[in-house]
């Protein structure tokens, strides 16, 4: 997930209770929730396939996760017995107050990653496997909206609060109402800002009628129930998409005589009824975009073929190198194309297709043409 939906979990499970373990709670939450993403410091000494091959990986596992949920609070300590005897006070700090919030707010970190289509290596060093739960979109409004806006509800008491979430508030609502959509990544754009508008107003008026007054920390204890309910029917929404998927790769598998080998039902920005569906078969892979409980529609069906037997060694030539090997290491649908001037197009259809490169999900080699037979 993105590090402010990670964030306003942090915030809120700290304003749920976790805040009165120990003074400094809120601050390792809001850390702790955020600290497996540690693994961006490899950008200082490596490039972005560096970064690829490291992120989300021994630092989302069990281990890297554990580890470093136990070594925030153990800085936090020291540092306040450092200060405490330069103040010549005792300190204030409950260790296992802090231990416990750490672990638990930590914890929810590789869990919200794994629930998208990204993944985590969770059981490295033993196993490097990708593991995937495809059934929350690696951004989600209504996220932000639940966690967001129980943090809002219980922090805003003074104005410098209430500036800082204005400006949150101004440039989420930005990004809600005329961002993704204005790229095509709302398959509902009115329901979404709609729903966004709606939930604005109402935060808004709870705010004017002081509900953190009357219901103090639980309205993030609902917030955090409530994010559970959607979850749980995205869980199923996905589900259900994925067998409605297997039937129509099955479909399409038989048409042209191949076998499937793997599939993935993947959401879609803020839209529990729209899919993606991608599928491998010992030929191909394939594409295409769902919608539950509708007519089937193949008709934005995308199809690349295994890349033939005159062009295997271009493939081989392109895989040698650095970044295609940490590319086919991430890569769970890859898909190649040779294209013009005798260069190899990388891509994983999860995200885009050869020719189109996006940042680290696609790949563009040099070979030398003079290596295929004519």
């Amino acid at each position: 997930m993105d590090n402010l939906t990670h964030s306003l979990v942090g915030l809120a499970s700290a304003k749920a209770g976790l805040e009165r373990l120990s003074p400094s709670a809120t601050a390792v939450c809001l850390i702790a929730a955020n600290i497996p993403d540690s693994d961006i410091v490899v950008l200082l000494f490596g490039d972005r396939w560096t970064f690829l091959h490291h992120h989300r990986g021994i630092t989302h596992s069990i281990i890297g996760t554990l580890a470093l949920a136990l070594l925030l609070p153990i800085v936090f300590y020291f540092v306040e017995l450092i200060v405490a005897r330069f103040r010549a006070r005792p300190p204030a700090i409950k260790l296992k107050g802090l231990l416990l919030a750490s672990v638990i707010v930590s914890a929810t970190h590789p869990l919200l990653d794994w629930m998208n289509n990204y993944g985590i290596r969770l059981l490295l060093p033993w196993s490097s496997q990708w593991i995937y739960g495809d059934f929350v979109f690696i951004v989600d409004p209504y996220l932000w909206m639940a966690f967001g806006g129980a943090a809002f509800l219980l922090t805003s008491k003074s104005w410098i609060q209430l500036s800082v979430w204005s400006i949150l508030v101004a440039v989420l609502s930005y990004l809600v109402l005329f961002g993704p959509a204005e790229r095509g990544g709302l398959s509902d754009p009115t329901f979404v800002r709609g729903f966004w508008i709606g939930g604005m107003i109402l935060l808004f008026s709870l705010y004017r009628l002081r509900v953190r007054q009357r219901w103090g920390s639980k309205i993030a204890l609902a917030a955090i129930f409530v994010a559970i309910f959607y979850l749980g029917g995205l869980a199923y929404a996905h589900r259900v998409a994925l067998d409605e998927s297997r039937g129509l790769a099955i479909l399409v598998a038989n048409q042209n005589g191949e076998a499937i080998t793997d599939i993935a039902a993947m959401p879609t920005l803020a839209s529990p009824f729209n899919w993606q569906t991608v599928f491998e078969t010992d030929q191909a892979v394939y594409r295409f975009s769902l919608r539950l409980r509708s007519q089937p529609d193949l008709s934005n069906l995308v199809r690349f073929d295994r890349p033939q037997p005159e062009v295997q060694p271009l493939l081989a030539e392109s895989l040698n190198t650095r970044p295609a090997q940490i590319f086919m290491n991430f890569a769970r649908f890859p898909v190649a194309r040779i294209g013009s001037n005798c260069i190899v197009q990388l891509a994983d259809l999860r995200y885009t297709e050869p020719g189109l490169a996006r940042g680290s999900f696609g790949l563009e080699v040099p070979v030398d043409c003079s290596r295929v037979s004519r």
